[in-house]
């Protein structure tokens, strides 16, 4: 009988002393990201670019644009779904949720204290903050455009993405709805997918083979003399043998060179005593599309390549049936809250506070595209319902430009005011609004990674990432475009027009984007550079 072994006493002093240095890590890397990341998602990512590609080295280039494109595709604060895969990639579930409290609260308390004073302003403000709410708008626009250009350098690898950027961009400009924003990235991932495993390839190729020999046949069996378009030369007179050899060789040079067109653009390989050899191993994709036309020389196609191997470091310690079932459970809660919310439309029925979780947790659940697109929404679920009034919501949206963070946190601020109006608790309201719109976003990006863990190495998906990031860049233009139609504010229009009405708020715009891009202007100091100017022009136009 083989003698028992007691079990081992758990380690706690262990498990304390790591978890305080797992804690200590994300801390020293992520605490100053909450107070100094301005400018919106679009500037945040590429903080996130600077922060953990290429200072930390948390995650590769690859994996950043592979967190990129999960984190654009699903509902929620895009970039906060991307600091806290990263934060979960490195050091677990509890490092992701403490990077998330260092990201997102010194916003949220900002915005709570905002809400706070601007419940006890007057009916209208006086001019100098319009004038400086306005020069925010402004220089935020540049900040954002500038981002927008540096992301697209690093999303454009070939033509066909270059095309995607644009579609993207225009598309968003021309229409909104809930659905748009994920057809459209949803297309475009499907159209690199058809491209770069050349799933349409070899029929074309095909339909040009058989068109040239096609018209070879109708060329020997014409009847009427030589083939319109070929020389008399050529054609040999009335000789039919000569008309027919020239036939056939026409027939062969259009076949072959379909053949070698073919050729190009399938798989590389080299035959040497009857044994294939395969191209050269690409391991990722091109960041740059000049690093892309250099791989080109190298290998025929990115996708007909292995499947990239996953670095250790980069993996998640967790199977996709786990995050499976987290992408379940959400669902579950989700569909419970909206029946209680439709059961019991109004707040008799269920308290205000309630129906307020609801409407957050709804426009948290539906909202592709992050920040740009959670503005208009929010202002249907809280202004149409009545609970906050359209100066204020004006006011707070152009406040949120001006704070570091996720731009979700207008939420603090539109559950305080909601709380205020109706005589509840504002830090109940702030804090029922902070969650409601946060969770859906990370619980699903959350339930996500455990499933992507497991086909983020195939080709598909690889092929897939690089349509779906093309257009996710491109909607970040469309974030440009609708805060420069909304960004002027003053006593007269507190619903705010264009930016372009007024060439000051233009220069303004210029000047945070000439500043960043050629004279290395931080975010932050480019969005107070424009509240300056913006106050500049209130003082030239009184005086």
């Amino acid at each position: 009988m083989s003698p028992q072994t007691s079990p081992q006493p758990l380690d706690f002093a262990g498990r304390a002393k790591a978890l305080a240095s797992r804690s200590w890590n994300v801390f020293r890397v992520n605490w100053h990201l909450g107070f100094t990341a301005f400018g919106g998602p679009p500037v945040h990512f590429r903080i996130f670019n600077v922060k953990f590609v290429q200072e930390t080295k948390w995650i590769d280039e690859q994996v950043f644009q592979e967190l990129f494109s999960v984190s654009q595709a699903l509902c929620g604060p895009a970039s906060t779904k991307m600091l806290y895969c990263i934060n979960l990639i490195q050091d677990g579930f509890l490092a992701a949720l403490f990077s998330f409290l260092l990201w997102s609260l010194p916003g949220a308390i900002g915005m709570y204290a905002l809400a706070v004073g601007v419940s006890k302003i007057d009916e209208t403000l006086p001019r100098p903050v319009y004038a400086l709410l306005s020069g925010l708008n402004a220089g935020t626009v540049g900040v954002i455009a500038l981002a927008a250009v540096e992301l697209s350098e690093k999303a454009i690898t070939d033509r066909l993405t270059r095309i995607l950027v644009f579609l993207g961009a225009t598309a968003g400009m021309l229409y909104n709805a809930l659905w748009y924003f994920p057809v459209l990235m949803l297309a475009s991932g499907i159209a690199t997918l058809i491209n770069d495993l050349r799933w349409m390839h070899q029929p074309v190729s095909a339909i040009f083979v058989f068109g040239a020999s096609l018209k070879g046949k109708v060329v020997r069996a014409w009847p009427f003399g030589k083939w319109p378009g070929r020389s008399t030369s050529d054609a040999g007179g009335n000789d039919n043998g000569g008309r027919r050899n020239s036939v056939e060789d026409e027939e062969s040079i259009e076949i072959s060179s379909v053949g070698k067109a073919t050729a190009t653009s399938a798989p590389s390989n080299t035959v040497a005593g009857g044994a294939r050899q395969r191209a050269p191993q690409t391991s990722d994709l091109p960041v740059t599309e000049q690093e892309a036309a250099a791989a080109a020389s190298a290998s025929s196609s990115t996708a007909e390549t292995e499947p990239r191997i996953i670095p250790s470091e980069f993996r998640l310690d967790f199977s996709w049936k786990i995050g499976t079932a987290i992408i379940v459970a959400f669902f579950a809660t989700f569909i419970a809250v909206m029946v209680t919310r439709g059961v019991f439309p109004n707040p008799p029925g269920l308290p205000l506070l309630y129906h307020l979780f609801a409407n957050m947790y709804l426009a948290g659940t539906i909202i592709f595209g992050g920040g740009p697109v959670v503005i208009p929404l929010l202002r249907e679920y809280v202004v149409a319902e009545g609970w906050v009034n359209a100066r204020d919501f004006l006011i707070g949206l152009a406040l949120i430009q001006a704070f570091p963070g996720p731009n979700f946190n207008f939420a603090v601020f539109l559950g305080a005011l909601t709380a205020i109006g109706r005589g509840q608790n504002p830090v109940a309201g702030a804090i029922i609004a902070w969650v409601g719109i946060f969770s859906p976003g990370l619980i699903l990006v959350h339930g996500t990674m455990g499933i992507w863990s497991a086909v983020r190495s195939k080709r598909w998906v690889k092929a897939l990432i690089r349509g779906v990031n093309a257009s996710a860049v491109g909607l970040i233009y469309t974030a440009v475009y609708r805060i420069w139609c909304v960004g002027y504010i003053d006593e007269g229009f507190q619903f705010g027009k264009s930016l372009g009405d007024d060439p000051w708020w233009v220069v303004v715009t210029a000047t945070s984007y000439v500043g960043g891009r050629w004279f290395n202007i931080k975010a932050p100091v480019a969005i107070m550079l424009g509240a300056v100017m913006g106050m500049i022009r209130y003082g030239v136009v009184t005086a």
